[in-house]
């Protein structure tokens, strides 16, 4: 088994590093001196970009994500963010390191994420209909199995083991909060909907190392998976008003709001507005929680610059908690008198 020393984590400027790493991105370019490898090294710590040049490059035709390496490396600044230029590079059987030195933790087991949307339905969902068809969906072997190690996203938010989960639990949470705001709202139409909105990147992402996208992820879509898997549920619900079903088939296809983000429908109910910006929020801020845990033990209050979110981002101090109330003073009743502390023992 091949040790760890190194984290991406506590990589700085100026250091020469020796470690093993995840290839979480391998892409190919051309310079002037010839093709080289535009990397993406990973490990439980986080990601730092990397380069391989030519004429090493042309040593190592055949990087892909999901592989592992050991690399020797110099960090360097480049456009105010670290990034690895490697001159020696290993590739490695991943049965020799411990794939949790590589792979981000889940902050919650999936088991017990997966246990808690199964309890938000039991708590929420009165309506015989959607409870009947949320029980089927979860209980689905293949689906349950698809979900537990499933991924929010390759790489922006929620690229962990049980992030898909997380996400989905937050979105659903957002949601009913939403709905004590705006009664009105139909609120288990969008429990059932938050909770199924991107039940297809199951199928769009691959699991484990590799995390990339599937063949029928990359034809086909979160979107599209998602609704052919939930769509024999839908047939077989026979007590569900078919209204409701089209109109849950509507939230699922526009939670991305609009044409330019990827959504095949834009939001037409008050509904799906909800829904695309719970979804909206929740990824936005994980995304933001990433990029500050960047700045951990460091006193600087701005980001590297963040390609997602095309900014910079600036860490603000918090309003400080406030102070305890001092204890309260006993009562000049409720007190013992000066004047008996004064007296000498066996005083009368």
């Amino acid at each position: 088994m091949i040790a760890k020393a190194v984290y991406i984590r506590d990589i700085s400027p100026g250091q020469t590093i020796q470690d093993i790493f995840l290839l979480a991105e391998a892409r190919t370019g051309q310079s002037r001196n010839g093709p080289y490898w535009s990397l993406v090294l990973q490990d439980s710590s986080g990601q730092m970009e990397a380069k391989v040049w030519s004429p090493l490059s042309q040593q190592h035709p055949g990087l892909s994500s999901g592989q592992v390496v050991q690399v020797r490396a110099q960090a360097a600044n480049y456009r105010e963010k670290c990034q690895l230029t490697i001159d020696q590079l290993t590739e490695v059987d991943a049965a020799e390191v411990d794939l949790g030195e590589l792979l981000p933790p889940s902050p919650v087991e999936p088991d017990n994420l997966l246990a808690e949307v199964e309890e938000l339905c039991r708590r929420e969902l009165t309506h015989k209909p959607w409870r009947a068809l949320m029980k089927k969906i979860l209980n689905d072997p293949e689906i349950r199995a698809r979900l537990l190690p499933a991924t929010g996203a390759k790489t922006v938010h929620h690229a962990y083991a049980g992030g898909l989960l997380e996400h989905t639990l937050a979105v659903a949470r957002t949601c009913l909060a939403l709905c004590d705001l705006y009664p009105h709202l139909d609120r288990q139409i969008l429990l059932v909907a938050a909770l199924l909105h991107d039940l297809g990147k199951a199928w769009e992402l691959s699991s484990g190392l590799s995390c990339d996208y599937t063949d029928e992820g990359r034809l086909l879509g979160h979107i599209q998976l998602g609704l052919s898997r939930i769509e024999p549920y839908l047939a077989k619900a026979k007590d569900l008003d078919e209204g409701l079903a089209l109109h849950l088939r509507h939230l699922i296809i526009a939670h991305h709001g609009e044409y330019e983000f990827g959504s095949p429908r834009r939001p037409k109910t008050p509904e799906a507005f909800i829904l695309h910006f719970a979804d909206n929020i929740d990824a936005k801020i994980n995304t933001l929680a990433g990029a500050y845990a960047e700045l951990d033990g460091t006193e600087q209050r701005w980001t590297p610059f963040q390609r997602y979110l095309d900014r910079y981002l600036y860490r603000a101090p918090h309003t400080p908690a406030p102070e305890e109330p001092p204890a309260p003073q006993p009562r000049k009743s409720d007190a013992v008198d000066d004047r008996f502390l004064l007296l000498p023992l066996g005083s009368d």
